[in-house]
C-alpha cells in the first residue's frame, strides 16, 4: 500500500493512540511502504516533477508510503503534531480556506485568521515540510485584492500544495437559507471564475504545476493519494461514508455511525461500473488532469473505433478552443478548465438502449 489518508469528518479530533491503534491494525492487515516523518519527495519515483507523461504508463510506487492526516487549524497544537509524526503522519492538508477574518467568520469556521497562519507555522516548526492547505475562492466577502493576498500568503509560507475551491452553497443548509431571505449576498459565477482564471496565472508564476482542476503543486509535491483517484487505481475505504474502488465495481459504507458500529461488515452498498460507466469514469477524471485524456489508452481499454470516436467528438471544443490534442492526448485548455465538467459530460457516451 502506497498511501495512507485520514479525511472526511475530522480526523484531527482523534487522540493520538486511537491514531496510532488503527495505523497498527492497518499495518497488520496490509503490506504498507515505509514512512519517514516528513518527506518533501521531489526526487521520488512516483511524483514527477515533469507535468507531461508522453508514453501514458502510470507512475512506479513509491518506495516511502504518504501518510495524510486532514486537520482543522483549530485542532493543532504542538502536542498533537508531535504525536501525529511519532504515529506515522508525514503530511498535513489543512482546512485554512482564508487567511482574512471577514471570510472566516461568513463561512462559520471555528478558527481565525491568526490561528490559519499560526498553525502553519507551528507544523512546519515540528518538522512537517509536505503540507497542503485548502483555500475557497468566489465568496460574497472576498474581493480580487484579498484573493491575492490569500495566494500569496500561501506562497509566502512556503506552502508545497494548494487545493483550491470555488464557494458553493448546498441546498437547505444555514446559509442557503439565509442567502434565500437575502440575508446574507449570494455568491456569483462570473466573480468565480475571475478568481479561478488569477488564481492560475498567480500560481503558474510562482512555479507551481496546475495538475488537476482544483490542486496545484510544486514540483514533486503532488498528492500522491489523490493522484491515484484520477488515475483511477484501486482503492480501499474504512469507516462510515467510506468508498472503495477494485477497478470495476465501487463500495461505499452506511453513513450513520450508529448503525455502522451496531453492523460491522454488513452494511456496505455496491454498484458494478458497466463497460460505458467505465469509459465514461476514466473520461471525466483524466481530462481533469494536466495530462489530459490519453487517446492510446482509450484504444487499450475500450477499442480503437471508440478513442477514435472521443477523438472526432473533442473537435468542437478544439475548435473553441477549450481543447487541445497533443502527442494524442485530449487537454484542456486554460479557459477549457473553467467549463471542465460540462465537457466532459458532452464526450460521455450513451449505454446502447
Amino acid at each position: 500500500m502506497e498511501t495512507i489518508y485520514f479525511g472526511g469528518g475530522t480526523p484531527s479530533l482523534l487522540e493520538a493512540q486511537e491514531l496510532e491503534q488503527i495505523l497498527a491494525a492497518v499495518r497488520a492487515n496490509f503490506p504498507i511502504a515505509p514512512a519517514t516523518s516528513s518527506t518533501p519527495g521531489d526526487s521520488l519515483p512516483g511524483n514527477p516533477e515533469k507535468p507531461s507523461n508522453p508514453s501514458g504508463a502510470l507512475p512506479q510506487p513509491n518506495p516511502i508510503a504518504e501518510i495524510t492526516l486532514e486537520a482543522n487549524p483549530d485542532d493543532i497544537s504542538t502536542a498533537r503534531l508531535r504525536a501525529w509524526r511519532e504515529a506515522g503522519v508525514n503530511r498535513l492538508s489543512i482546512g485554512v480556506q482564508s487567511f482574512f477574518e471577514e471570510d472566516l467568520r461568513w463561512m462559520n469556521r471555528a478558527h481565525d485568521a491568526r490561528q490559519a497562519i499560526d498553525c502553519i507555522r507551528l507544523a512546519q516548526a515540528e518538522g512537517f515540510d509536505n503540507i497542503s492547505i485548502d483555500l475557497i475562492y468566489g465568496g460574497p466577502t472576498l474581493p480580487d485584492s484579498h484573493w491575492r493576498d490569500n495566494v500569496e500568503q500561501a506562497i509566502g509560507l512556503g506552502i508545497p500544495h494548494l487545493s483550491c475551491y470555488a464557494l458553493t452553497v448546498e441546498p437547505r443548509t444555514a446559509l442557503d437559507t439565509l442567502i434565500r431571505k437575502h440575508l446574507v449576498a449570494d455568491v456569483s459565477p462570473d466573480d468565480q471564475a475571475r478568481q479561478f482564471l488569477l488564481l492560475m496565472d498567480w500560481l503558474s508564476a510562482a512555479g507551481y504545476e496546475h495538475y488537476e482542476i482544483s490542486n496545484f503543486a510544486l514540483p514533486g509535491r503532488r498528492s500522491r493519494h489523490n493522484s491515484a483517484y484520477w488515475q483511477g487505481k484501486k482503492y480501499l475505504g474504512l469507516g462510515p461514508s467510506a468508498h472503495s474502488f477494485n477497478g470495476i465495481s465501487r463500495e461505499w459504507n452506511v453513513a450513520n455511525n450508529a448503525r455502522y458500529i451496531a453492523e460491522p461488515g454488513g452494511t456496505t452498498e455496491k454498484e458494478t461500473l458497466t463497460p460505458e460507466q467505465q469509459l465514461n469514469e476514466a473520461i471525466m477524471i483524466s481530462l481533469r488532469t494536466v495530462e489530459g485524456i490519453h487517446l492510446a489508452t482509450i484504444a487499450t481499454r475500450f477499442g480503437a473505433q471508440t478513442a477514435e470516436l472521443l477523438r472526432k467528438r473533442a473537435e468542437k471544443y478544439i475548435g473553441t478552443g477549450h481543447l487541445r490534442l497533443v502527442t494524442e492526448k485530449v487537454q484542456l485548455t486554460r479557459e477549457g478548465k473553467l467549463l471542465a465538467d460540462g465537457i466532459a459530460a458532452d464526450l460521455f457516451f450513451d449505454s446502447p438502449k
